[in-house]
């Protein structure tokens, strides 16, 4: 994945796991997608930012995932999943990515 930003990949993750749950209708399937892009995102952060950092926003890719079930019952899903997808993107991004 060399070249793609760790925010792209963690926020990819988080959109298609859901979209790969949803239209496969076999939830353990798109858990499989937001984990494999959670370890490569996490990868990156580790290699780039150190444990701590990569510690933080995994810890921050997790609570979006669990974050945007309550808030899918107030805004609906899909944008429920855009939002949560945009909030790890922009920590990853100003935290990690923007370091270059």
């Amino acid at each position: 994945m060399a070249g793609v930003p760790s925010s792209v990949v963690a926020a990819s993750g988080l959109v298609g796991g859901y979209g790969v749950a949803r239209w496969t209708k076999k939830r353990p399937l798109g858990g499989v997608a937001l984990a494999a892009a959670g370890a490569v995102a996490a990868r990156e952060w580790q290699r780039k930012a150190g444990a701590k950092t990569a510690a933080a926003l995994g810890g921050a890719y997790v609570a979006a995932f669990v974050g945007s079930h309550p808030l899918a019952k107030k805004i609906g899903a899909w944008p429920s999943v855009f939002a949560v997808a945009g909030g790890v993107a922009l920590a990853s991004w100003a935290v990690v990515d923007r370091r270059g």
